[in-house]
């Protein structure tokens, strides 16, 4: 049975997450080009394509968490919700609402 997104987040840094899940796709995709005649690039077994779902859901966490720090990082260092929007590709409002919906996810108070 496959590690679920739970199991393997436990067990990557955002780092190490992301060099596995590399190492997975690229070699999917090596599959994928060589064709099916070609033993040299076997297709992932479905263990390894359920690795590498779990994989990305793990690194989307990840740089969520990051994400957040660095609203944070930016906000104390006096960046308007402005800036912050700007700096993410989005709205002063978006950004506010985002990070805000965040900390209430996890507990915490903006």
């Amino acid at each position: 049975m496959a590690a679920s997104p739970d199991e393997l987040e436990r067990q990557h840094t955002l780092s190490t997450a992301t060099t596995r899940y590399d190492e997975l796709r690229m070699r999917d995709a090596l599959a994928a080009m060589a064709g099916e005649n070609d033993g040299n690039s076997p297709p992932l077994s479905q263990e390894e394509a359920l690795e590498m779902l779990a994989l990305s859901e793990v690194v989307i966490r990840k740089a969520g968490y990051g994400r957040q720090s660095m609203v944070r990082s930016a906000r104390n260092a006096g960046a308007s919700w402005t800036l912050i929007g700007s700096a993410l590709g989005s709205s002063k409002q978006a950004a506010w609402e985002s990070h805000s919906r965040w900390l209430e996810e996890q507990g915490l108070s903006s």
